[in-house]
């Protein structure tokens, strides 16, 4: 009895000593809701400057992607042409018009490859060099022909080829394409190049027959272009310019176009038109020689027929110079929709412009 009530005693002490219970106590919903509410009004700001922030920072790098690949475009243009010979212009006069010399484009028009929505803009004869291409006298030739120049060292000279080079400038139609993506919405224009190209004449010919080598001496760049005519002459810059025909085979330049830029401008707006004196502005007000005139505003300039006007070249056939413009679209490249000029946005609208002058005369 005395131990039991030892114990009693004993387990009522150590109750005192602990003190009163503690109770554990949470947030209220109450609590729990003003906080909610004081995390949104700081994060959302937070995360709408985020997003803005990296919205800014996608316009500026395809701004600056688009500004970079016109500008690649208009120096290989520049280089291109640094080597024209004759350089077309918009002269609407054909072989139809007696009166006037045909010069331009639209008296070629035929001969020149007819892709799908595509516009020639810029068009020009070229020299094409071909190195060690050539046996340097009659003798070599009797053993040494282009093909094997290269392992006969010291016995091939260089020499030069024509070729008639065209920029056209496309208009996508296929919202499916991978020339406009992201898809729907208008698509971007792009900018495109053909080469058709004369093959090495045999300066030992003894007849027109054997004008050319023949494919068992020569490599694939060393032969004539299909749709080159070897009958052209400088005299005569608008006939024979290519063999009709032979445009659509498939061993023609003609039918290769090389893709040199997209995301060209597509916009067609009253932002977009021409002043009407570009050209005779840029090129210093031309008179045409023959006649002592004015050479006009249609004449200088080629353009694509629906007034786009984001690929543009100012031709003064006389003097060899050719002036190209190219308009570039940034906010294509992010969004299908709202992407057209506006003069609230042309800083993602780049332009770039390069004049330059052929080498001014066939061998010069």
């Amino acid at each position: 009895m005395k131990t039991l009530l030892r114990l009693l005693l004993k387990s009522q002490h150590q109750r005192n000593r602990s003190g009163p219970a503690q109770t554990e106590k949470g947030m209220t919903l109450v609590e729990l809701l003003v906080g909610s509410i004081m995390a949104f009004l700081i994060i959302t700001p937070m995360l709408t400057f985020v997003v803005d922030m990296l919205n800014t920072d996608r316009r500026e790098q395809v701004k600056s992607n688009t500004e970079q690949d016109i500008q690649a475009a208009a120096d290989f243009i520049s280089q291109d042409l640094s080597q024209a010979i004759y350089i077309y212009d918009n002269n609407p006069a054909t072989t139809s018009t007696p009166t006037t010399t045909p010069t331009g484009i639209p008296a070629i028009r035929s001969q020149l490859p007819a892709p799908a929505n595509g516009t020639p803009i810029l068009v020009f004869w070229k020299q094409q060099p071909r190195k060690n291409s050539i046996p340097y006298n009659p003798k070599v030739a009797e053993t040494v022909k282009p093909k094997t120049c290269d392992t006969n060292p010291g016995k091939c000279d260089d020499t030069y080829v024509l070729s008639l080079v065209a920029y056209y400038q496309f208009k996508e139609t296929d919202p499916n394409s991978i020339w406009c993506q992201p898809s729907g919405g208008t698509c971007p224009t792009r900018i495109a190049r053909y080469e058709i190209t004369d093959g090495i004449r045999n300066p030992n010919a003894a007849s027109i027959a054997d004008l050319y080598y023949s494919d068992t001496e020569t490599k694939d760049t060393q032969r004539r272009d299909p749709a080159f005519n070897p009958d052209f002459d400088f005299t005569k810059p608008t006939v024979n310019v290519t063999v009709p025909t032979e445009l659509t085979k498939p061993q023609s330049g003609a039918t290769k176009p090389q893709v040199l830029v997209n995301y060209i401008d597509h916009t067609k707006n009253s932002d977009t038109a021409l002043l009407g004196t570009e050209c005779r502005t840029a090129l210093g007000n031309p008179i045409d020689q023959r006649t002592a005139t004015p050479i006009g505003e249609t004449t200088l300039k080629v353009t694509d027929t629906e007034g786009i006007n984001s690929f543009y070249a100012c031709v003064n056939t006389e003097k060899n110079i050719a002036r190209v413009t190219i308009r570039g679209n940034s906010l294509r490249r992010i969004q299908a929709n709202d992407a057209d000029f506006k003069t609230t946005s042309s800083a993602f609208f780049p332009i770039t412009t390069v004049q330059v002058k052929g080498l001014g005369g066939y061998g010069k």
